[in-house]
């Protein structure tokens, strides 16, 4: 399995910057694709930034130009540099995995997720 532990939540203001953490560990085999999604109360998940093993990202159009994901593939870490956040950006933030394990001497790729960070932007 692959557990996924997300760190750097809290609270902001408006236009403030925030720095989040996915610290993948377990009985990795590789790490495909990674990215952030978000829940806002009332609301469904949604993608908010993916990267996968070679770097190649894509972004929800709300946050281009203000979110940068990267991630450290020797470390298993991934990050979201949250920059000029608004209100609209509170929600709970989950790292998702898609993730090669070996289990039961087979190769099985599934996703994984995190519990998730409160982020929450104030005015």
């Amino acid at each position: 399995q692959v557990q996924l532990v997300e760190s750097g939540g809290g609270s902001v203001q408006v236009g403030g910057s925030l720095r989040l953490s996915c610290k993948a560990s377990g009985s990795i085999f590789s790490i495909n694709a990674m990215g952030w999604y978000r829940q806002a109360p009332g609301k469904q998940r949604e993608l908010v930034a993916r990267i996968t093993s070679g770097g190649t990202t894509n972004y929800a159009d709300s946050v281009k130009g203000r979110f940068t994901i990267s991630r450290d593939n020797a470390k298993n870490t991934m990050f979201l540099q949250m920059n000029s956040v608004t209100p609209e950006d509170t929600a709970v933030y989950y790292c998702n995995a898609d993730a090669t394990i070996i289990q039961f001497s087979r190769r099985v790729t599934r996703d994984f997720w995190g519990q998730g960070t409160q982020v929450t932007v104030s005015s």
